[in-house]
């Protein structure tokens, strides 16, 4: 347990991560009944951008720092308008902090929701909990989050959304993510469920997705429009150095939210380019043909 998020706060992956999580919780709260939401690798909720570790790795200048004062199009206001709304009510005196995935739910979530958050680096624990400790939706647990997601699911709320974000310090992340999806999707398959993963290995990625769409499918009855896959990679993602890309699997989406990111996405790849080779890609559905030419690459 060596990774610390603070070094990486703000960055491009963090804000394609956060812009998801924040419509999906924006289209929850449409409806009146109580949601929950549970993070299982949380972190400390929110970073210092003028911190040790900030300013030692400030990925955030070439991400976050990059949009607060750009000139959104038209095309991508819309999905960005409630992220960018939440980062400037957190900074009324220009950009020196950074919501982590708590700090957005807890901004967002109405006072009959819940959250329980879960993170398993000691001294993380101990600072999530401090901040938390007074907010009674609140509930943090030093504790492993891939088995807390399977005990914590279905909520009583029967409403809510879950997501899987850790560190991929493991070499096989990609596979005790994969173990834990299927059993927390098994006890609970109408929840909203989203997947951080790495592209430091597209491959992988794909191997990953492509598992996890055909056992959705097959095995539990979900709508394959019911998957959605979003990406963003700053340059070639074969390139040496820090991670190029990231993005996320969502399952149980809004059902607004392929349009949104095919509106902001293509903006946000151009804004963010770190060097030639950066991209992006949605996918609305996982068809038959799809999960063939993933299996075979």
């Amino acid at each position: 347990m060596n990774y610390r998020h603070a070094f990486h706060a703000g960055n491009f992956a963090d804000i394609l991560k956060h812009l998801v999580l924040t419509l999906c919780l924006e289209h929850l709260k449409a409806k009146p009944k109580p949601v929950r939401y549970i993070d299982s690798h949380s972190g400390i909720g929110a970073y210092d951008l003028a911190s040790e570790e900030a300013e030692r790795s400030p990925e955030w200048r070439d991400g976050i720092g990059k949009l607060l004062d750009a000139d959104i199009p038209e095309a991508a206001r819309p999905a960005l308008a409630p992220y960018l709304e939440l980062i400037r009510e957190m900074n009324p005196d220009g950009l020196k902090s950074y919501p982590g995935s708590p700090e957005i739910a807890a901004r967002l979530l109405r006072e009959t929701d819940r959250m329980h958050l879960c993170e398993l680096h000691a001294a993380d624990a101990v600072t999530l909990d401090e901040r938390y400790k007074r907010d009674k939706r609140v509930k943090v647990e030093k504790r492993d989050g891939y088995k807390a997601i399977q005990a914590l699911v279905p909520p009583p709320e029967k409403r809510g959304l879950v997501l899987v974000d850790p560190p991929f310090e493991d070499r096989d992340e990609l596979a005790h993510m994969a173990e834990a999806v299927m059993g927390a999707i098994g006890k609970w398959p109408t929840g909203t469920f989203i997947f951080w993963r790495s592209l430091k290995n597209l491959w992988a990625a794909d191997r990953f997705d492509a598992g996890l769409a055909h056992w959705l499918i097959t095995e539990q009855g979900i709508d394959p429009e019911k998957i959605l896959r979003a990406d963003l990679w700053t340059r070639d993602l074969a390139s040496e150095g820090k991670l190029a890309g990231a993005g996320v699997v969502i399952v149980n989406p809004p059902w607004t939210l392929e349009e949104q990111l095919i509106g902001a996405l293509p903006w946000l790849a151009d804004t963010l380019a770190q060097g030639d080779g950066y991209g992006w890609r949605v996918d609305g559905a996982f068809t038959d043909e799809d999960l063939e030419d993933l299996a075979d690459d």
